[in-house]
């Protein structure tokens, strides 16, 4: 009976109208990012054009059921290394299919448009870690200390990979972005928090002494672990922009000046004043809060809480864990990506090269999500059927 429910009644459709509503909040501050006269080419029409593209891939998606996933989910794990690897042997010259960006050897040059592969990684290690958890839950019934850190090591293992090739690239944000899937996958997965709260505080330690010596402790870093003087800098200018005012923190002082002088209303559509570099992509957050002011920029990220607010009604509505975890992992996606990208415009966090989720221009970044968005319809549209039927694990 539940298969025979119509279309409207399967779809959701408010996430639908969301992800309309940051196409328009995306396309308008895009718009008025161009009026700086920074660009040579109209990013609206590609933005809209990457957008189609989208929700043909949200379509395609949806179509096929989360079962049907779960057995391929290894296959696209498997196909997203190799196209990380494969990035490694492109050549970098100018105008070159792997020719390097900022320093960065992170993306496929193509007719289309610069493709970079890490993002639709994401997804695909979301699948694969949430097949690896449900199939371990499934073997062992009976929970334990021991089982748990047989867990565990099997989701670092699967985290190592493209970790490693991504940080290879270099590409610093991404690989923060993994970490944040795993550790919110492993916190639903059902592990001790005997477990789970250490290993979060050795965490923060680490992190934290790194950030020390960083500070204080430069030259024993670049000689042990081959830190660079760059990623040193980035870390001064973050914690204090007016002392490097003329290299590496201007861009975080720029971006700071424009949001500061949009206020409480804005000045109003491409009303900007404030030049800001690359502000149609990382920091198209500066438009919003300059020409938006507090109360436009207030209304995106209540936009974006919306967003996760659904995402995470959707997932306490799922019975089957596999579809849990990968719910989870995309919600820990999407939602470090917003606190990223907005922290570092007003100096909470340090700048990092991620795009804000559906806003930002880019087509890789909005593919990316909108296959992870995708899974989430997929889900939601074939619920029903799976709250009345068993489904045996065919591997």
């Amino acid at each position: 009976m539940e298969n025979k429910r119509n279309f409207a009644n399967r779809f959701d459709w408010t996430l639908a109208f969301i992800l309309l509503t940051f196409l328009v909040i995306s396309l308008l501050a895009i718009a008025s990012a161009q009026t700086s006269g920074q660009y040579g080419i109209n990013y609206v029409p590609l933005q809209l054009r990457w957008y189609v593209i989208c929700s043909v891939i949200i379509g395609v998606v949806m179509f096929f059921e989360p079962d049907q996933y779960k057995k391929m989910s290894w296959y696209m794990y498997g196909a997203g290394i190799a196209l990380l690897v494969l990035l490694i042997f492109m050549p970098e010259g100018p105008g070159q299919i792997g020719e390097r960006i900022n320093s960065a050897k992170s993306w496929y040059h193509t007719p289309l448009g610069n493709i970079q592969p890490s993002e639709f990684m994401k997804t695909f290690y979301i699948l694969a870690l949430a097949r690896l958890i449900s199939k371990h839950n499934e073997v062992y019934s009976f929970r334990s200390v021991k089982t748990d850190f047989i867990l565990l090591g099997k989701i670092a293992a699967t985290l190592l990979l493209p970790l490693a090739l991504i940080m290879k690239q270099p590409d610093l944000g991404s690989a923060l972005v993994f970490f944040a899937i795993t550790a919110a996958v492993v916190i639903v997965a059902g592990i001790s928090w005997k477990i789970i709260l250490p290993t979060f505080i050795g965490g923060a330690l680490v992190g934290g002494s790194l950030l020390w010596m960083a500070l204080y402790m430069q030259s024993f870093l670049e000689k042990t672990f081959g830190f660079k003087p760059y990623q040193f800098a980035r870390i001064y200018s973050w914690l204090d922009p007016y002392s490097f005012s003329s290299s590496e923190g201007y861009h975080l002082i720029t971006s700071l000046n424009a949001i500061g002088s949009g206020e409480v209303f804005g000045k109003g559509f491409r009303g900007r004043e404030v030049y800001v570099a690359e502000n149609h992509t990382d920091f198209i957050f500066t438009v919003i809060g300059e020409e938006w002011g507090f109360i436009g920029a207030s209304i995106v990220i209540c936009m974006f809480f919306l967003l996760i607010y659904h995402l995470t009604k959707t997932t306490l509505l799922l019975k089957d864990p596999f579809s849990t975890y990968v719910c989870a992992g995309i919600i820990a996606m999407i939602t470090f990506h917003v606190l990223e990208n907005i922290g570092m415009t007003i100096q909470l966090l340090p700048i990092t090269g991620i795009p804000l989720p559906f806003i930002s221009y880019g087509g890789s970044s909005l593919m990316g999500n909108s296959l992870a968005i995708g899974l989430v319809f997929s889900m939601r549209f074939h619920y029903r059927t799976y709250m009345f039927t068993t489904h045996d694990d065919d591997d």
